[in-house]
């Protein structure tokens, strides 16, 4: 699995959250723990209903959990 375009603070998240833990939040959404890990370091993009469960679990907006980088990448290839 290589890096995505998606950055995401679900780690800033889970500290806000009493230092939730990865298993809890697995737990929560439906995935394995290294599912979670994968989606946490940028290795793996989650599908568009554990994303929005991600979100769900913090009550922020998807937005607030998920940023897509690969419009600016594309943006500079065209200013070249």
């Amino acid at each position: 699995m290589g890096a995505t375009g998606i950055r995401n603070r679900i780690r800033e998240l889970r500290f806000h959250a009493g230092e939730m833990t990865q298993q809890a939040l697995a737990e929560r959404i439906g995935v394995t723990r290294q599912t979670v890990i994968a989606i946490e370091q940028g290795k793996y993009s989650p599908s568009l209903e554990a994303a929005f469960k991600i979100a769900e679990v913090f009550g922020v907006k998807l937005e607030d959990v998920f940023q897509y980088q690969g419009d600016a990448e594309i943006e500079v290839r065209h200013n070249d």
